[in-house]
């Protein structure tokens, strides 16, 4: 059953611009009046983390939007802190809205003696209170089996395909999708089924972590529009490597659609340096000043998406039908023309 209260939204600060605009959009809908709930989330000067939440929130369905990006632990710790707040002060229910969830990168062991952070995490979420998840594109689905409170998992896909479609329009014949490894292929083959694109993989064999000692085009990619999909980029040489492999085996131009930007390190100057036309990514972490002054970096809101699942939660509605693009183009009017 939904809880009848209006949503309550509360912001760590992590990607406050984001929480501010699902805020706004929100106040938009059927004269809510929504605003960031009024708390202190701050540092001691040992550097631990302080959280007083100056509201009421007793009975309140509450929302805390909080990627867990870099600084991860700092983040993270903010988010348990502000669920226990929450909880200790009676909220009815407490949804952690996590745009980009860290450590979805450690899903499994592959390698003795390692940990599964990710379920760890999960751990730490369940157990400081929270009583449903929301996030975007988690790096393997699995993550969703490791928490014990339902979790929704949103899809960058039908945007991006919104977003392809408006862009290369007239252009779509000229495309082909390429997953830049044999891991992401149900992934890019997710987009390349939307927009109905033919499907690329490019074949790579790593030495060590953070090296690529050789990549393999496996289709014929020559004379096409390419646009690599994943869901992570980190420092982007994999990504710039790919599109320097498909440039050479006759792409006429290669693009990229990354729903989590993370850019650490030399990322932003590969991209700006790369063969890539452009790379276009989500506002799931909070973009740097050198990110959106990068010539060829385009951010994709996902403002429109966040309201419409929290309002869908909130009233008990499905949050699978934001799965589909003809339900997300009127969510997004205003930025895609429909097709």
């Amino acid at each position: 059953m939904p809880v009848m209260t209006e949503p309550k939204l509360i912001s760590g600060n992590a990607n406050r611009p984001l929480a501010q605009s699902i805020a706004r959009r929100m106040s938009l809908h059927r004269g809510m009046s929504v605003n960031l709930l009024d708390a202190r989330v701050e540092r001691f000067n040992d550097q631990e983390i302080f959280v007083e939440v100056y509201e009421n929130v007793r009975g309140e369905d509450m929302y805390i939007i909080q990627p867990t990006s870099n600084p991860a632990n700092d983040n993270l710790m903010e988010l348990l802190i502000m669920t226990d707040a929450l909880r200790r002060s009676s909220a009815a229910r407490i949804t952690a809205v996590i745009p980009y969830f860290g450590y979805a990168r450690q899903d499994r062991r592959a390698k003795a003696r390692t940990p599964i952070s990710a379920k760890l995490v999960a751990n730490l979420l369940t157990e400081a209170g929270v009583d449903r998840v929301l996030t975007l594109d988690l790096h393997a689905a699995q993550i969703q089996g490791f928490f014990d409170v339902p979790v929704d998992n949103l899809y960058a896909a039908p945007v991006f395909a919104l977003d392809v479609q408006h862009h290369f329009k007239g252009r779509m014949n000229d495309l082909m999708v390429v997953s830049p490894d044999v891991g992401g292929v149900a992934r890019a083959r997710e987009l390349a089924t939307r927009i109905g694109a033919p499907l690329s993989i490019v074949d790579k064999r790593r030495e060590k972590a953070g090296e690529i000692a050789e990549m393999t085009v496996i289709g014929d990619v020559a004379g096409k529009a390419c646009i690599i999909v994943d869901d992570i980029c980190d420092t982007a040489g994999t990504l710039v490597k790919a599109a320097q492999v498909l440039t050479d085996n006759g792409a006429t131009e290669v693009h990229a659609y990354i729903t989590h930007g993370v850019l650490s390190g030399p990322a932003v100057e590969r991209v700006t340096n790369s063969v890539m036309k452009s790379l276009v990514i989500t506002d799931s972490i909070q973009p740097t000043d050198a990110v959106r002054n990068a010539p060829n970096i385009r951010i994709v809101p996902t403002a429109p998406m966040f309201t419409q699942a929290i309002l869908n939660i909130w009233n008990g509605t499905s949050v699978s039908s934001l799965f589909e693009t003809d339900t997300l183009l009127p969510i997004y009017e205003g930025l895609y023309s429909p097709i």
